[in-house]
């Protein structure tokens, strides 16, 4: 496929939010066409695209027509029509993550049944058909309730405590899994391209906004003992190639209080938990994933320097066309790199763009961090 980087390469991102803005902009390095398409006439890759396409990610039809117009195509969200991207394999089409792990990840129990059939260690779990099943949990209480599907960025992930929340739960078939008291929310992106090569990205730390349930502050590159950071990626290497998957996979995992790993959710595209790997790693994510699918060679991955990233999120008493306040005076810091995701409107913790702060000393990196979160707000 390397040849066609000189002539005419067409990529097709499903989604046009911030990752697939991401995307393109490492695209262009490529010198690939890029097409997306959104439901979202505004959406953030809206300027940036060679063609953009209002139109329904689930719809089979309009996935299917899209992709007809396209030589590979990849995603930013995985809420996509799987159908029409198995039809699209079977003509030709080159559909990288491929959509039989598009539909085990779109569904929350069938990845924990992935997990557990290829002794990958997770939470204790069991799958419910409707919010009865809770009355036949296996599970003591207190335990997490997702939905299987459809759950994202902290929705439909509920914390059920006592026999009072289960008349709150939801209806929908679901998972619940055992709470657990971890130490620290630990995460691995890892990438595997078609000649099978692999490699993952050093383990991060994260810590999630309570409120919202998303990554809000990640420090990298961890400080955790190394066997521990070993495992992690270990791990996310280990299910990349169980998955066969070709792209990049994120990795989500909890370090319990005894060190032991237990991996959470999966995600087959780029990621929130590596956006500080643009300034603070040798590769991007978003240049490893396309490297990738393009199958080329995977870049390197190690750590430039410290970085610590933290999300912009629309404050939480203001919706409509969006300010930003104290850009000017964060700018004035030393190694803040700001990323503005050109969506025209904010609402209370939606994501609207990224801070990274590089530093060679770690605890100066973070003080800075904790200063931008303090200044820089978004507001209507």
């Amino acid at each position: 496929m390397a040849k066609e980087f000189y002539s005419d390469l067409r990529l097709g991102i499903l989604g046009g939010g911030q990752l697939g803005r991401m995307l393109i902009q490492e695209a262009i390095n490529f010198n690939a066409s890029v097409s997306v398409l959104d439901p979202d006439e505004n959406a953030p890759c809206k300027n940036l695209c060679d063609h953009f396409e209002v139109g329904a990610l689930d719809d089979y039809d309009t996935v299917y027509k899209f992709g007809k117009r396209v030589d590979l195509l990849t995603i930013e969200i995985e809420k996509v029509n799987v159908d029409a991207l198995e039809k699209l394999e079977e003509e030709g089409i080159i559909v990288y993550p491929q959509a039989r792990i598009i539909r085990l990840i779109q569904d929350k129990g069938l990845q924990k049944e992935f997990f557990k059939q290829n002794n990958i260690p997770t939470a204790p779990f069991q799958l419910i058909s409707s919010r009865d099943g809770l009355d036949n949990a296996k599970l003591q209480l207190p335990y997490i309730q997702k939905l299987r599907k459809d759950g994202y960025d902290g929705r439909g992930v509920m914390k059920i405590t006592n026999e009072n929340d289960k008349a709150k739960a939801f209806e929908a078939p679901s998972l619940i899994e055992k709470w657990i008291d971890f130490e620290m929310e630990i995460g691995v992106i890892v990438a595997r391209n078609q000649n099978e090569e692999v490699k993952a990205f050093p383990c991060v730390e994260m810590e999630f906004n309570p409120e919202v349930n998303l990554v809000e502050y990640l420090i990298s590159p961890s400080l955790l003992p190394h066997d521990i950071q070993q495992r992690a990626e270990s791990l996310a290497i280990k299910i990349a190639e169980d998955l066969q998957i070709v792209g990049l996979l994120a990795v989500e995992m909890f370090l319990t209080k005894d060190g032991e790993i237990l991996v959470n959710e999966l995600a087959p595209r780029p990621h929130n938990s590596g956006h500080q790997s643009i300034e603070g790693n040798i590769t991007s994510q978003f240049a490893q994933h396309l490297r990738a699918i393009f199958n080329l060679p995977l870049g390197e991955t190690q750590c430039r320097t410290n970085a610590v990233m933290i999300n912009l999120l629309g404050e939480s008493d203001f919706q409509g066309l969006a300010q930003y306040v104290g850009l000017e005076k964060v700018l004035e810091k030393e190694g803040v790199y700001i990323h503005l995701y050109g969506k025209k409107y904010t609402k209370p913790f939606r994501k609207m763009g990224h801070v990274t702060i590089v530093n060679d000393d770690r605890a100066k990196a973070i003080e800075t961090a904790r200063s931008v979160q303090d200044i820089l707000k978004v507001i209507a």
